[in-house]
């Protein structure tokens, strides 16, 4: 990663924390890696992400509908899904900082590997004859690996290391070394990714569970309850918003990668001979989603998978990503899942999930497509994309350009000065607004271009500011966020006015 990008990262970060967007969990006891808590703006500008997910794909159309499935779910149903079996991870570790990596996230490295057959200790002649291996770049680093290798051997109780049988070996895209120190790693072990728990008072086998690392199998055992009671045709859909839970490996890029997190998911059910036409159909629909809530069209791609990435039961799949500032990473996968899930599920659980197809006079299992996409992922994204610097010396200000529909605040409410009756006037008109469910916030200290800045950087598209011409013939000014533009509008129009704006944005 760049220094530019790093920097744009660590911006990001600092402004969410300082602004009230994202807090570190827990942080007063030193936080908990990987855990978010979002903020009075984060759990705004989420929600909203979430609802504008939800419009999309369920209120405004007609063969979608939704459900709320549970986060804990019969064991059988993981066992039935490959979840128990193949929902791993191929896990190193350091032998030296007993760090842990994803073995399939490490870069392939060259260089000369310093063999080391054990070290004495040269005071009390203690040894161990424990074999240690150290990856060297260039000549330049053999020092340095001496060193890495004497402190892998004091953790052995050898206190003052010499290092016995060095040997040199010349290496090419090997990943079986720690990029950051060079020091060897495990064998690579397959690594369950799901939490388990227990239900009830005994902790045996008998009372495990476990927390859901997809809600896409709440939306499969439930099928046929759903279609039954909403009377839906293929094809249709069914999506849900909530939580999942994977006890990932390598969790990091602040909220990109996560323990905790929650999925916008939908499952769309479709006759087989029709499945590449309605992947097509989602692929687009998805992609162009993002384009029309602000994502910039040069920093998102769709990217199809290789054979060799594909999951053992999809037929096609793509990934919708964002360049972030640590590079090209996905937002949204949208797959065919063929018919694997309901057939799994039927045979599993001796109840049959397929449909009377009335034409054929036949039973038949749907394929399904299914566009899956991080709410948490798709918020920083928006954050990301949305973040500018504009200007110089005084005239810079940071501003969030986010689409009016997904602004934590749509309208901030702004008396002039703290006299003369501008502060009553501003109250009133953000009591108008709130009483209209229109996201406001009343701001009356410092001056008010810190005002403004201040809602710049909040991301809020209008402010409506109360002066001393409003109180001579009741306009107000209505500035607008990305041009700061502003003009006059009668003061009991502001609503009218704002709400014709967020309907139009």
């Amino acid at each position: 990663m760049s220094g530019n990008r790093q920097d744009k990262m660590a911006t990001i970060v600092a402004l969410c924390k300082r602004r009230g967007f994202i807090f570190q969990s827990s942080e007063i006891y030193g936080g908990l890696n990987s855990c978010w808590d979002y903020g009075p703006l984060g759990v705004e500008l989420k929600r909203n992400v979430k609802e504008a997910w939800w419009k999309s794909m369920v209120s405004s159309r007609r063969d979608i509908v939704g459900i709320d499935a549970s986060i804990l779910m019969h064991p059988k149903v993981w066992e039935a899904s490959g979840h128990l079996k193949g929902f791993t991870d191929p896990l190193v570790d350091c032998l030296l900082t007993k760090k842990r990596f994803r073995a399939d996230d490490i870069e392939p490295q060259s260089g000369t590997v310093l063999h080391f057959t054990g070290a004495k200790d040269r005071e009390s002649d203690a040894a161990i004859t424990e074999p240690y291996s150290v990856l060297a770049k260039t000549p330049a680093d053999f020092d340095k690996a001496r060193k890495t290798a004497r402190e892998f051997y004091q953790q052995r109780s050898i206190v003052k290391p010499e290092l016995l049988g060095e040997t040199t070996e010349e290496v090419e895209n090997t990943t079986g070394f720690n990029p950051e120190n060079g020091g060897k790693l495990t064998e690579a072990r397959n690594f369950n990714l799901m939490f388990r728990t227990f239900m009830g008072p005994v902790e045996d086998a008998s009372s495990t569970v476990y927390m859901r690392p997809e809600t896409a199998q709440g939306i499969f055992v439930n099928f046929l309850n759903v279609q039954q009671a909403s009377r839906m045709k293929i094809p249709f859909g069914i999506a849900q918003i909530g939580k999942s839970f994977r006890n990932e490996i390598t969790p990091g890029n602040f909220t990109y990668r996560t323990r905790e997190f929650e999925q916008m998911e939908m499952e769309y059910f479709v006759p087989p001979e029709e499945d590449e036409n309605w992947y097509e159909y989602w692929k687009n629909t998805r992609f162009n989603w993002y384009l029309e809530y602000g994502i910039k069209k040069e920093n998102i791609r769709l990217r199809d998978h290789e054979k060799n990435e594909l999951a053992h039961y999809a037929k096609a799949c793509v990934d919708v990503e964002y360049k972030f500032p640590f590079g090209w990473s996905e937002l949204e996968g949208i797959a065919n899942r063929t018919d694997f899930d309901l057939k799994q599920h039927s045979n599993s659980s001796g109840k049959s999930l397929a449909l009377f197809d009335e034409e054929t006079k036949e039973h038949m299992f749907p394929f399904v497509i299914e566009p899956a996409a991080g709410a948490d992922r798709a918020t920083l994204a928006f954050l990301i994309d949305s973040y500018d610097v504009e200007g110089e010396g005084k005239d810079k200000r940071t501003v969030l350009r986010f689409h009016p529909s997904l602004s934590p605040i749509k309208v901030a409410s702004l008396p002039l000065v703290k006299r003369d009756g501008m502060p009553e006037k501003a109250e009133k008109i953000y009591n108008d607004l709130l009483s209209h469910s229109i996201s406001s916030f009343l701001d009356i200290n410092l001056s008010i271009g810190r005002r403004y800045a201040r809602q710049d950087e909040a991301g809020t598209p209008y402010c409506i500011t109360v002066d001393g011409q409003t109180m001579e013939d009741g306009t107000v000014t209505i500035r607008e966020r990305d041009t700061r533009e502003q003009y006059r509008v009668a003061s009991d129009s502001v609503v009218e006015c704002i709400t014709s704006k967020l309907r139009n944005a």
